[in-house]
């Protein structure tokens, strides 16, 4: 992507917490292109250093983010703020839920008193422009599809853990819409549904970087249930493009926004497509739920946005296919040490 370039003075300065993470190094990237001054700060829980450009305009800061703001001084100044730090993955919050809601919900009540305690230069509003990133699972297992982001939602018991990220990102919301409401803070708030792409790995339960890891190795690709279940790809490229556009539009300003694509697939055919355009010989392997997960572990039969409100804000359009993210997720896996050299393409 071509650099943009600014007078030092008039660059902007983002903050992007979980920065060294998949869409937060993306968006870190998309960031000093168009001129950005960036800050970084990321634990590297699930982070890696290496997804980050070798940048002179990018500044990384390894630390909790609890721990990172409070050590930032009074001459610290943000123009945006885009809050990515969070758990990730249905099966890093399944192995460990304490620790998950603890990490989404802590993490963003102290990210957005940070925001909420200073201003950007020359702002007229108070506080620090904010993004925070949500997700789908706020939608819950509602059999509405698809999904608006004015829709009631219906979540699970409490006594499943599976439901506890979803309780955790709707809390985030809550608290996000609140601090826009009584401490004036302009606040977005974005919903993700299925962002693919490169640097996602499939660590944390991923179902596509899973699937193309298995066909360039040649092994099974493991699909829970029968694979009738649908979901919505949309690629890293067209998200980190959408999310400047949401914080720089003074309307979209105490709104919250689905992000995604709503081209449905099932799993079944996602798996089918991705040993179709790697060449592999690898097989279809159905897992039953009971031994991928938890007891009591609730799959949804659909997850699909609707995309009305984003489009009609900043022009929304997903743009790059399903079948090139493959193409693309392939060619990072096979360079990056994940699969066998020997497969080629």
């Amino acid at each position: 992507m071509p650099e943009t370039t600014h007078p030092e003075s008039r660059a902007r300065r983002s903050l992007v917490t979980g920065g060294a993470g998949f869409i937060g190094s993306h968006l870190s990237e998309r960031l000093l292109a168009r001129g950005d001054r960036v800050t970084v700060i990321d634990n590297l829980s699930t982070g890696r250093t290496r997804n980050l450009p070798d940048h002179p305009r990018l500044r990384f800061i390894e630390a909790d983010l609890h721990e990172a703001l409070h050590a930032l001084g009074p001459g610290e100044v943000f123009d945006e703020i885009y809050h990515l730090a969070a758990a990730v993955g249905v099966g890093l919050v399944m192995k460990d839920p304490v620790a998950a809601i603890r990490t989404n919900i802590e993490q963003t009540i102290a990210l957005l008193e940070f925001a909420a305690g200073r201003s950007a230069p020359g702002a007229a509003s108070c506080g620090i422009p904010t993004l925070i990133a949500s997700s789908s699972e706020v939608y819950g297992k509602s059999a509405k599809s698809p999904y608006s982001e004015g829709d009631d939602v219906t979540y699970g018991p409490t006594t499943v853990s599976r439901w506890s990220y979803a309780y955790s990102k709707g809390i985030d919301e809550y608290l996000a819409l609140s601090y826009g409401i009584q401490r004036g803070l302009p606040v977005v708030i974005a919903r993700f549904f299925n962002t693919v792409g490169p640097r996602q790995v499939g660590d944390y339960g991923m179902v596509l970087p899973r699937f193309v890891e298995a066909a360039l190795g040649g092994k099974p690709l493991r699909v829970h249930g029968e694979g009738r279940q649908s979901r919505c790809f949309c690629d890293i490229a067209d998200v980190v493009d959408a999310l400047p556009k949401l914080m720089t539009n003074p309307a979209c300003r105490g709104g919250v926004f689905n992000v995604g694509s709503d081209r449905s697939i099932s799993i079944r055919e996602l798996a089918e497509l991705v040993i179709r355009l790697t060449g592999s010989g690898s097989s279809i392997e159905l897992v039953p739920y009971s031994e991928a997960y938890p007891p009591g572990f609730e799959d949804l039969a659909d997850r699909r946005p609707d995309l009305r409100k984003i489009r009609g804000a900043i022009g929304f359009e997903p743009r790059k296919s399903l079948e090139n993210t493959i193409r693309d997720v392939a060619g990072w896996l096979s360079t990056s040490g994940k699969v066998d050299q020997g497969h080629r393409l």
